[in-house]
């Protein structure tokens, strides 16, 4: 999926971007949905760039959303309650798609003449109006939650979502019962109105605690106190909500914050679902009796058992006046929803109020999602939330989102697969090298290790050549595959390893590695003793594997000391405050104009700012599937190469072309296993020093300097040339003529005489079958036209 990305990436680079809309649409209907997924929200081509880039090196951002999709169950949706609502909820919605608006409409239709103002005024105002604060008001906060849930319902239908369950919480049950078709929507606009004006119309003065205890721990606690305080809510194992009596919710406080739990009161007028509830209870149910009742079409779990309702149950007029007074346990229904197969949890309303509940009840796989979130866009927060449902491999349709478009198919770069290798790796890769005395390198470019008898050094050995480390080829110098730089020096830290931590106090490349199409070459890494100073010299040296006899030619020679202490000091704020982002549009392909080829491998720049004229700061990561992952090395010899692909945008000394490493000093590796990088690059007079660290600040290496130098051209060394051969072993292809299959043609009548039967051109021999003669026909090679004989 990273991969996929980072082809994106590279392609929406490009001046010729298609529009966002058809890439999204092509995105969905060209393309399968795999297992793996992402789902991208873009305004812009910035912000899809930006996303991409994110993707790709897995660094999170609310603009890209990821999962794993798998065989879901059942998909339950849950619609808030009281508490949920907030000033201006539904306004975007309602200006962004037309279901919505329609559905909302179609409510208010028939709840404002039952309220004492339109709705759509006290929903739709801003936060701190008059208008807004009637928003708390119980009349129009149970309406307005309906309106909004129900409107918000058929929205998400419209994307294809359909519910296998549904409930809700308190008001929000209400609402899960209309749309189970237990009420028509003129009886459940009828039954809100009313159940809001009577509450509002009952005296003031109750409160609500909320008390991070059990219930069973709560109950003992309200001895004595049941005709005036009651539990109202379960919402979790450890979250209880008891309400009533003012004085006896102090009382209850005072009891809990002794015990050192928390407790938190609640900003309600009134002390829903308790004792100070039933003078509503009559009236109420007088209207109800007005109304009709259906089974519903849907299971709903109800609020006053915690279990899925019996469908009968919720026709009659006792269940919603019990609905009315009795405790929401909505714990134990979330408990028996994820018995009844359901481990999809869709929370219906203005705001995520219900997940969090939901995530603290339920343990395992079960995926609790929000299509509201407070502070955030209603249209994002709504697309988010079905990319959550999309990408755990819940069906979405996302037609919806191009409508009115007129989407297009645009080419869309093709599917970046990691494939799973199940050839034999080229031999020598994973060869014993025990045997022969020697002890293992355990290095991914170094096969054996030896101290010399005797002396204070050590020789390490190992094989190069484009079939055992294909990632090679993807650093080509002046046409020519060159082993980078910095492999030179990850060979020379690992030799070094021998006598201990180490650094590369200085290295000099003395001649470019060069690795033939063809074969391969040896190498040796030689660590001399240490001096006085403690300081030990190394020198890499190569030789073509065909050719034992052949010299051995010097690339690189140097120095090591022990390693200095770790410094702990970081890169601080990521990315730096006030530096200014490079365009990196063309960065690679203006490099292979130079002469400096990189492969996909290599191509680790995702970004880089400049600050001033002597730093530049970048992020460079490597492919998420290969080369062949960074398990030991110290860093990968292509993520440092990245790391300075960055000196382009530092000023220069004048000089055009390729310019490759000659001279480092000071190079530590203080970390390992990083697969992306965060660099700073400084410029010191001539040379460069850089800084790596990794996503969380923590140095992965440094190199106090750096000396870059022209590269003009590379050939091959003069030993290479002259120990080639004449022969060579090649597959030679031979081409063969395609030999045509005989045809058989079957006679519709038997024949009674085979022996009777003329000779024809091209009639090989003529056979029979159970009674049916069948001619086995040739073809005839091709002669220069005759007269036809009948």
């Amino acid at each position: 999926l990273a991969r996929q990305a980072r082809r994106w990436a590279d392609r929406f680079a490009a001046p010729d971007q298609p529009r966002l809309a058809d890439v999204g649409w092509t995105s969905l209907t060209a393309r399968t949905a795999l297992e793996h997924r992402a789902v991208l929200l873009a305004a812009d081509h910035a912000e899809l760039a930006a996303g991409l880039r994110a993707l790709a090196v897995g660094e999170p951002t609310d603009a890209v959303v990821t999962g794993r999709a798998t065989d879901r169950g059942a998909v339950a949706v849950l619609f808030s309650g009281q508490g949920a609502q907030r000033a201006g909820m539904g306004r975007e919605l309602y200006g962004t798609f037309p279901v919505f608006a329609s559905a909302l409409d179609e409510v208010c239709a028939h709840l404002d003449p039952l309220l004492p103002q339109p709705l759509t005024t006290v929903l739709f105002a801003d936060a701190g109006t008059p208008e807004a604060d009637l928003l708390d008001q119980t009349v129009y906060t149970q309406a307005g939650l309906f309106a909004v849930g129900v409107a918000l319902f058929r929205l998400v239908e419209s994307f294809g979502v359909v519910p296998d369950h549904v409930g809700g919480h308190s008001i929000g049950e209400i609402t899960a019962a209309y749309v189970a078709g237990v009420l028509s929507l003129a009886d459940a606009c009828a039954l809100v109105a009313a159940r809001g004006r009577l509450m509002q119309a009952l005296p003031a003065g109750g409160g609500m605690l909320a008390v991070a205890a059990p219930e069973a721990d709560v109950l003992p606690t309200l001895a004595g106190l049941t005709d005036r305080l009651g539990i109202a809510a379960v919402n979790g194992p450890d979250a209880v909500v008891v309400s009533g009596d003012l004085d006896a919710v102090d009382e209850t406080e005072r009891t809990w914050r002794a015990r050192g739990v928390r407790t938190r009161r609640l900003a309600v007028s009134h002390a829903f679902h308790s004792p100070l509830m039933e003078p509503m209870l009559a009236e109420f149910r007088t209207v109800l009796e007005g109304l009709t009742f259906r089974a519903p079409l849907l299971p709903v779990v109800s609020n006053v058992t915690g279990a899925p309702v019996d469908p009968q149950e919720l026709t009659r007029v006792d269940y919603w006046v019990r609905h009315v007074r009795e405790a929401v346990r909505f714990a134990d229904g979330v408990t028996a929803l994820r018995d009844a197969g359901v481990d999809t949890f869709l929370e219906i309303g203005p705001q995520s109020v219900l997940t969090a509940l939901i995530r603290e009840t339920l343990t395992g796989d079960a995926h609790a999602v929000a299509t509201q979130r407070r502070g955030r866009p209603e249209a994002r927060a709504l697309l988010t939330g079905l990319a959550e449902l999309f990408a755990a491999g819940v069906a979405v349709d996302w037609a919806p989102v191009f409508a009115g478009a007129a989407a297009t198919r645009v080419d869309l770069p093709t599917y970046a697969f990691a494939g799973d290798r199940f050839w034999l790796r080229p031999a020598g890769r994973t060869s014993d090298v025990s045997r022969a005395g020697l002890g293992a390198a355990g290095h991914p470019l170094l096969a054996a290790a030896v101290r010399l008898a005797g002396e204070d050094a050590a020789v390490l050995t190992g094989r190069l050549s484009l079939s055992a480390q294909p990632w090679l080829a993807d650093h080509v110098v002046a046409g020519q595959v060159i082993v980078p730089g910095t492999a030179l020096v990850e060979l020379v830290l690992r030799a070094g390893e021998e006598f201990g931590p180490c650094q590369v106090r200085e290295l000099t490349i003395a001649a470019p590695l060069v690795l033939p199409a063809q074969g391969a070459v040896r190498v040796q890494v030689r660590v001399g003793p240490r001096d006085e100073a403690g300081w030990r010299p190394v020198a890499v040296h190569a030789q073509p594997d065909h050719d034992p006899d052949g010299d051995w030619l010097r690339h690189a020679e140097g120095v090591l000391t022990a390693a200095d202490p770790a410094d702990d000091s970081g890169l601080g704020a990521w990315p730096p405050a006030g530096a200014v982002e490079a365009d990196l549009t063309g960065w690679y392909d203006a490099l292979a104009g130079h002469g400096m080829t990189y492969g996909p491998v290599f191509q680790g720049l995702r970004r880089a700012w400049t600050d001033g004229d002597d730093t530049v700061y970048a992020e460079v990561a490597l492919p998420p599937a290969g080369p062949d992952g960074v398990a030991g090395f110290g860093v990968h010899p292509a993520l440092l190469d990245a790391a300075l692909h960055p000196t382009g945008l530092l000023p220069g000394d004048g000089t055009t072309g390729p310019k490759a490493p000659f001279a480092f000093t000071g190079v530590q590796v203080h970390a390992v296993g990083a697969d992306t990088l965060r660099v700073r690059l400084t410029r010191a007079g001539t040379a460069v020093r850089l800084l790596a660290v990794d996503h969380t600040d923590r140095p992965v290496v440094s190199i106090d300097s750096l000396v870059l130098r022209d590269l003009t051209s590379v050939d091959p060394p003069a030993a290479t040339q002259a120990a080639r051969s004449l022969f060579r072993v090649a597959w030679q292809a031979e081409p063969l003529t395609p030999v045509q299959p005989p045809a058989t043609a079957v006679l519709g009548a038997p024949v009674p005489a085979l022996a009777d039967t003329p000779a024809y051109p091209g009639v090989a021999e003529l056979v029979t079958a159970g009674g049916v003669p069948r001619l086995v026909l040739l073809p005839v090679p091709a002669t220069p036209a005759a007269p036809a004989a009948g």
